[in-house]
């Protein structure tokens, strides 16, 4: 569970400490790659609350994820068909799922423990 927290941390640590600033042309790439990173990161978390996770897997994910978001991009670009639009629906509408599974496998943890305080 500590692996996408820390990206996320150092991401952000960088991204404040850096002057780099990102071309237009490349904003669409940019942006994909972090929702495609967003929706990972999310899965993660998920699988780490479902008892699931496996740092392979959300690594392998992560890079396939990016690649294919910017991809997707890419072509779209060159065939002059916004296929970014594709891959923003499908990772935001995954990106949804796994928060609303996120919040309510919190908030069942989270009752279940009141249960046992109110039971004792």
């Amino acid at each position: 569970m500590w692996l996408p927290f820390m990206g996320l941390v150092i991401g952000i640590f960088l991204g404040l400490l850096t002057e780099i600033r990102i071309p237009e042309e490349y904003s669409n790439y940019l942006s994909i790659a972090v929702l495609a990173a967003l929706d990972t990161l999310f899965g993660g978390i998920r699988a780490q609350l479902q008892n699931i996770y496996d740092e392979k897997v959300f690594v392998s994910g992560f890079f396939f994820n990016i690649i294919l978001a910017a991809s997707l991009a890419f072509l779209g670009v060159h065939l002059g068909v916004d296929l970014y639009l594709a891959a923003v629906f499908a990772f935001g509408v995954r990106l949804f799922q796994n928060i609303a599974v996120i919040r309510r496998l919190l908030l069942t943890k989270w009752s279940n423990k009141q249960e046992k305080i109110e039971k004792n």
